[in-house]
């Protein structure tokens, strides 16, 4: 009976061990800052079709040459960030704060910043979000710290354009997840509405899906694990970043957008995120859109959709 207790204590303690490595392991790829090896030649990232020829300079070469200015602030928690405010080229009291996806920054979303400056005349504000670009921060908090962030970059905006200044929030994918996670706090007056694009329910939905998707890894015991890690290396758990859940406390007009192709955000999220919403709220469907894409994949309509919808509420 001893021996029997020894050995099971024995492999207690080496399957916590190996459970400890393995959430260490996954926090590193997940959430650390740093390169993320398994995006590259990510079959779910691909543009499901090829994006139309054209004449235009592309987006960051266009951005590039624009009147940027860079803004910074401090984090509650004390991290510098950063941002890059390009003014209307004719004044009005309409801007839009942009957030960027995963392991990206704000300059790469220079065709969303194109749009929202050239077609409908507004300021634009894109925010490196903590972890990301030139902003301080060794994790990525999957839009939950980020939320706190983006009210702070909200109020810059109002200090520097006045409290007449109308805001929308615009986000794709895990920006997406961040404005929505933004949406279930006290805003002020001025957020008028809301656009995500392919953002995803919460990060422990996102995270087991990849686990299942990616790895062929069962949930439990993993992304509990994992979770732990993050709350004590990174301040957060990965329970608690719910868009679903803040989602259900918004009050702000919100148009959903998603392509219906996507596979590392599967299209099925968007559904449970639209029926959570009881403020007023638009779906659009993007047909043949990867994770992203959707802009590229149909971006006439896109246009129309999207100007159409802040028409409403942005006057």
């Amino acid at each position: 009976m001893r021996t029997f207790m020894l050995s099971l204590s024995l492999f207690v303690v080496i399957l916590g061990g190996v459970l400890v490595a393995a959430s260490l392991y996954f926090y590193d790829v997940a959430i650390n800052r740093g390169t993320k090896d398994f995006l590259r030649n990510n079959q779910d990232l691909q543009q499901a079709q090829p994006a139309k020829a054209t004449a235009e300079l592309h987006p960051r070469e266009w951005l590039d040459q624009q009147p940027l200015e860079t803004w910074e602030l401090e984090s509650q928690d004390r991290l510098r960030l950063v941002a890059h405010y390009l003014p209307a080229e004719e004044p009005n009291d309409k801007i839009v704060i942009l957030a960027h996806g995963y392991t990206s920054q704000g300059k790469d979303m220079a065709s969303f910043a194109r749009f929202y400056r050239e077609e409908l005349g507004y300021h634009v504000l894109l925010p490196d979000a903590r972890g990301h670009g030139q902003s301080e921060g060794d994790y990525i908090g999957f839009g939950w710290p980020e939320r706190k962030d983006y009210l702070l970059w909200i109020e810059a905006v109002i200090a520097r354009l006045g409290e007449d200044v109308q805001i929308a929030l615009h986000g794709l994918s895990m920006g997406a997840a961040t404005v929505m996670m933004v949406s279930g706090e006290t805003l002020p007056s001025q957020v008028k509405a809301i656009i995500e694009d392919c953002g995803y329910t919460s990060a422990s939905d996102q995270l087991a899906y990849q686990l299942k998707r990616m790895y062929n890894l069962p949930v439990f015991p993993l992304l509990p694990a994992t979770s732990v890690v993050t709350q004590i290396k990174a301040g957060y758990s990965l329970y608690e970043a719910s868009a679903l859940k803040q989602i259900e406390k918004n009050t702000r007009p919100i148009l959903f957008i998603h392509g219906d192709e996507d596979r590392f955000v599967p299209t099925g999220m968007v559904w449970e995120l639209y029926e959570a919403c009881t403020s007023e709220k638009e779906l659009y469907l993007v047909k043949g859109a990867g994770h992203g894409h959707a802009y590229g994949t149909d971006r006439d309509t896109y246009i129309q959709k999207v100007g159409d919808f802040l028409a409403r509420f942005l006057l």
